[in-house]
């Protein structure tokens, strides 16, 4: 027989879910627009100047794929990339983060074995300093315990300007202390990423890339603060904007 507790849970997960569904499909609806859109103007383009046109599509695949292999370069429009990072890590090394709050710090162990291109991110946009002066934006406290942050726009929906492949989802769990990317489908993964502060249970959806080594009782604060609303998911009620994120080698 399922308790009331269980039952409230299940439902807390179920939303959860849902809410990350929406997002996904809401993200596939923006790709499809943008492609209807540059097909329009590759129609109109072509029509008028073909040869031209032919030259354009030609420069911009040497720029994709030289955006892919370098460093990528902020747009005009600020903290916004075209293109993955390359790869600067070592893979077999050790890496740490610290993430300094309103509301105290957090330490974490990164796991570049098992994620390095997430790891590789997360060094690059921290050297960057994309983070700081942000917010973390939500809580949850019901069913699934997590605080979210890594969008510099406080929305939900910022990001870096690019998206990687997710990692080490095989067999993936989410026990207290663990750090993981946050996502709106598969792939997409960006800045944001969670915190779990209490034994949470999600699908292997989520690139799992550290753990928490200091902090859990920092995070339990801001849990013990409530989130905004009434369903234990929002904003939380002890704000909590992020100075800082550095991250070290050994």
């Amino acid at each position: 027989m399922v308790s009331s507790e269980q039952r409230r849970r299940q439902l807390a997960r179920d939303k959860y879910e849902r809410q990350m569904q929406a997002r996904a499909e809401a993200a596939t609806k923006r790709k499809q627009r943008n492609a209807i859109v540059a097909g329009i103007l590759a129609v109109v383009v072509i029509g008028g100047v073909t040869s031209v046109a032919a030259g354009v599509f030609d420069s911009d695949k040497k720029k994709d794929t030289k955006a892919a292999s370098a460093a990528p370069t902020p747009s005009a429009t600020g903290k916004q990339w075209a293109a993955e990072p390359a790869m600067s890590i070592d893979p077999a090394a050790k890496y740490t983060a610290k993430i300094e709050t309103s509301q105290g710090e957090v330490t974490l162990a990164l796991d570049a074995a098992k994620a390095p291109h997430t790891v590789n991110s997360f060094v690059f946009l921290a050297g960057q300093q994309f983070w700081d002066d942000t917010k973390c934006h939500r809580l949850t406290t019901e069913g699934i315990y997590v605080l979210q942050c890594g969008d510099p726009t406080g929305t939900g929906r910022g990001g870096p300007g690019y998206q990687f492949a997710d990692e080490n989802l095989e067999g993936a769990t989410y026990p207290a202390g663990t750090v993981a990317m946050a996502n709106s489908g598969a792939n997409t993964n960006g800045s944001q990423f969670f915190l779990v502060y209490k034994d949470t249970q999600l699908p292997p959806s989520y690139t799992p890339f550290g753990k928490i080594t200091g902090g859990l009782d920092v995070l339990q604060k801001i849990a013990d603060g409530g989130a905004e609303g009434t369903s234990g998911d929002g904003a939380p009620k002890l704000p909590v904007n992020v100075t800082a994120i550095t991250t070290a080698k050994g």
